[in-house]
This record gives structure tokens, sequence and C-alpha cells, in this order.
């Protein structure tokens, strides 16, 4: 299996990015779908996770209200949409698809830099 991100880039404070994850060689409907950070020096930090059923997406507390993850199991594919982005939201972000009885798996990263 797979996961390939994709839709990072360079964006002004307060401005928008939609990250997409596209997943391959696995069913993906069955796995809960994250979004995980990461800054030079630090730890992988969690940004939000939605399972696999949909429904609500829990998040962060440094991106609630402003990042909504959402997926289209039919598609495969899960995405991050970032509002009102803040200079701190700066990072590589990666998407993970984990379950509990079948595996983990990581994407390669897309980095995000939020700056005038």
């Amino acid at each position: 299996g797979q996961l390939v991100e994709s839709g990072g880039g360079l964006v002004q404070p307060g401005g928008s990015l939609r990250l997409s994850c596209a997943a391959y060689g696995f069913p993906f409907s069955y796995y809960t779908m994250s979004w995980y950070r990461q800054t030079p020096g630090k730890e992988r930090e969690w940004v939000a996770s939605l399972i696999s059923a949909g429904g609500s997406a829990n998040y962060a507390d440094s991106v609630k209200g402003r990042f909504t993850l959402s997926r289209d199991n039919a598609k495969n594919m899960a995405y991050l949409q970032m509002n009102t982005l803040k200079p701190e939201d700066t990072a590589v972000y990666y998407c993970r698809a984990n379950s509990e009885d079948a595996g983990d798996y990581w994407g390669q990263g897309t980095q995000v830099t939020v700056s005038s």
C-alpha cells in the first residue's frame, strides 16, 4: 500500500490551502485517516483524524475551527482544508492510514509554508 500527498506550497498568512492524500493498494475505506505535521527539530504532531465510517473528525486545539478533514471512500482520497493559515502552521504535512487489524501507512509528506 501507498499514500501520496499533494497540495502543499507557499501561502500568505490568512490564506488557504487544500492538501490531498491519495491511497493505493489497500482497502482505504476500512482505515482511519489522519494528518500530522512536523517542523525541523520537533516531534511529529497530530493534527486531525477521521474514522473509516466518516462522521465528525477530531482536531488538535491549535487547528480547531480552521482546518477540516474529509474523505471520499469512493475515490480513495482524504483531504485537509486549511483556512486562516498562520506562520506557525508552517511544517511538512503527512497523511496516515491506520487500522488496528490491518496495518499502518504514511505518505512522504508535503511542505506547507505560511509567510508574507
